[in-house]
């Protein structure tokens, strides 16, 4: 089970491997991840990926000695199977090469999560830091892994690396929580509740920061494709079937959907809140735990200091009303496809979010 710290929010409890030391033959996937935006930029791509001779992972349980260089393969082999499947200036292939499909299949069985690339592989463990000993803070981050060479995909994941990390304050205040609901301890519950407000605008602030370093056009029009659903898609040697599943997107990220279920926020059932349900299959099992967790606590509205739980569904609007406005400006301007990475009408969707989230507050 991931252990949560101060630090480290969803981040993994230690930071992501670089290199596979444990097993070095697989040293070439790093070299492969690093050659990937090259390579992606020729037609020859698809032939010389359904040459390589991938290994499976060595292993058939997820140990953990080796769950660090698990993730690292579950990153290479993933990217390579999304850049195969959505290659930009090519038609979306609707096979998964054997060599490909089994090995991403076998490692992501152990993680326990759908063979395609998730926000888990894109963000969660794909960084690393320039000084071991400083904040996992944008200026101090970097990534592992790309799909094309512009620093705007990198930016854009890094944005997210660092709002996990914030997520620490509000998973050390869930236990407490869970010690002060039985007593009614008001005035510690209410304490906790500021720190979890303060980590949520501290959240804002970061994802406001995107259009720093990323550009709408070259966003659309280069790596966002990569991240796309599979439709369609057979994994060779694994199933005749079709498979559809889910491309990364931020509702996989384990933020809100915890803070919903802390908050106890009611959302109107609809295809909306179904798509967010199925969301939780794309994420780490130990991440939909702490969503579990938040969910059993009882209910502290009536306890709680009205201006701070106030301020919890008013930071969690406003991160919201933040993606819309991004997804606006990046996406549904230049869109031709109306769906989002996740496949769903997210415009739509996202204005219902906001507007539920400050339903809720205290008259």
């Amino acid at each position: 089970m991931q252990k949560y710290t101060s630090t480290r929010g969803f981040l993994p409890s230690s930071d992501p491997a670089q290199r596979f030391e444990k097993y070095p033959e697989l040293s070439w996937l790093d070299e492969l991840g690093r050659d990937l935006p090259s390579l992606l930029l020729f037609d020859s791509f698809r032939d010389k990926a359904r040459k390589l001779k991938i290994p499976k992972w060595p292993e058939d349980t997820a140990t953990a000695e080796s769950l660090a260089e698990l993730r690292l393969y579950y990153v290479r082999v993933g990217f390579l199977a999304s850049a195969y499947i959505n290659q930009v200036g090519q038609p979306a292939a609707h096979v998964l090469p054997e060599n490909i499909g089994v090995p991403l299949c076998h490692s992501c069985k152990l993680l326990q999560r759908p063979p395609i690339l998730s926000y888990d592989g894109y963000a969660l463990y794909n960084w690393k830091r320039f000084d071991a000993d400083a904040p996992i803070a944008l200026g101090n981050i970097d990534t592992l892994q790309n799909f094309v060479h512009l620093y705007d995909e990198h930016w854009f994941i890094l944005v997210h690396v660092e709002i996990e990390g914030i997520a620490a304050d509000v998973l050390d205040a869930v236990p407490r929580m869970r010690a002060a609901l039985p007593q009614g301890d008001a005035d510690s519950l209410n304490r906790d509740l500021a720190a979890i407000s303060a980590s949520a605008w501290r959240q804002v602030e970061v994802l406001r920061r995107i259009a720093e370093k990323m550009d709408p056009a070259l966003y659309y029009k280069t790596f966002r494709p990569y991240i796309r659903f599979f439709e369609n898609v057979v994994y060779e040697g694994v199933s005749e079937e079709p498979m559809d599943y889910r491309g990364e997107t931020g509702a996989q990220s384990s933020i809100m959907p915890m803070l919903v279920e802390l908050m106890k926020i009611k959302h109107e059932p609809s295809a909306l809140i179904d798509h967010l349900a199925d969301m939780q299959r794309f994420m780490p099992k130990e991440h939909r735990q702490v969503i579990d967790d938040a969910r059993q606590l009882p209910s502290f509205r009536e306890i709680a200091n009205k201006q701070t739980y106030n301020d919890i569904l008013e930071a969690m609007a406003t991160f919201r009303e933040v993606h819309y406005g991004w997804a606006d400006e990046y996406i549904n301007r230049r869109v031709e496809d109306p769906r989002g990475t996740g496949g769903t009408p997210y415009m739509q969707w996202l204005k219902q979010l906001v507007d539920e989230t400050r339903a809720h507050m205290i008259d």
